[in-house]
């Protein structure tokens, strides 16, 4: 580690301001990972960092985490408050932004108990919550269009709380032909729709299945929606049009987790 960076033109210190946006993150490979919390669990999964910038009072609050850090990155950078401020999306950070390479995204292809197809998604506090639900309600995989909010997006992994190194997650050019390849598999299609018939408490959630969700105001495409073997509605009272996606994506896992009984903690 060099001597304390302390101006946001340092060539590191811009390159990783650059990060900000998502075409610089996808041209060069890394995204951000800011804070304690993150920084923690990403150690605890064996998450390869590229470079740790974090500043001495940060050091001395944490010294082991510190020490586990220096162990896995590629760089260390002790820096100023204010440069940490600069590298930083948060008003107020609490003393560590890491720079790291996104690991492969795999997910298995069969034996599937229960998926979500997410689709056109644009606020990266409704991706990440619907992370942090999904880990929450064991279910196994996640894909995500290719037109939806960044992954990588800090705020998408904040709002997960850190479950977004546990759940198994893809982007896909093409949701309709992955669809159609599980629903050949047998598995069961469920979207939520308005104009459906019955609610989600009354269909049978206990097969292998994949839930869709749409886009925040336009919800699914048809094209989407046509393919469900299952449409349910959430019932709503006193005028409400609507539920906020995540909102309404914990209540259909919720409701499958209750029918299955695969209890947290099993």
């Amino acid at each position: 580690m060099s001597t304390i960076i302390t101006s946001i033109k340092n060539p590191l210190i811009k390159q990783m301001r650059k990060l900000h946006r998502p075409k610089q993150r996808q041209e060069e490979n890394l995204f951000l990972l800011e804070g304690t919390n993150l920084l923690e669990l990403a150690c605890k999964v064996n998450y390869n960092l590229e470079t740790v910038c974090y500043t001495s009072n940060w050091q001395q609050r944490y010294p082991q985490l510190a020490e586990e850090v220096g162990k896995q990155a590629q760089r260390l950078e002790l820096v100023s408050d204010e440069v940490l401020k600069a590298i930083a999306t948060t008003v107020n950070p609490d003393g560590i932004v890491a720079s790291a390479k996104p690991a492969p995204l795999s997910l298995p292809t069969t034996n599937i108990s229960l998926g979500l197809v997410v689709e056109r998604l644009q606020d990266p506090g409704n991706l990440g919550t619907i992370i942090r639900t999904a880990v929450a309600s064991q279910v196994d995989t996640l894909w995500l269009s290719s037109d939806s909010v960044d992954i990588y997006n800090p705020k998408v992994l904040r709002a997960s709380a850190g479950e977004w190194f546990r759940l198994p997650m893809a982007i896909s050019n093409d949701l309709t032909q992955l669809v159609k390849n599980y629903q050949q598999q047998g598995l069961e299609i469920i979207a939520t729709l308005p104009t459906a018939s019955k609610t989600y408490w009354d269909i049978d959630l206990t097969q292998p299945s994949l839930i869709l969700l749409g886009n925040e105001s336009g919800g699914l495409s048809p094209e989407l929606a046509s393919l469900a073997t299952q449409q349910v509605k959430i019932p709503l009272a006193n005028g409400v049009e609507s539920l906020n996606v995540a909102i309404a994506t914990a209540l259909l896992l919720y409701e499958q987790l209750r029918q299955t009984s695969r209890g947290v903690g099993e």
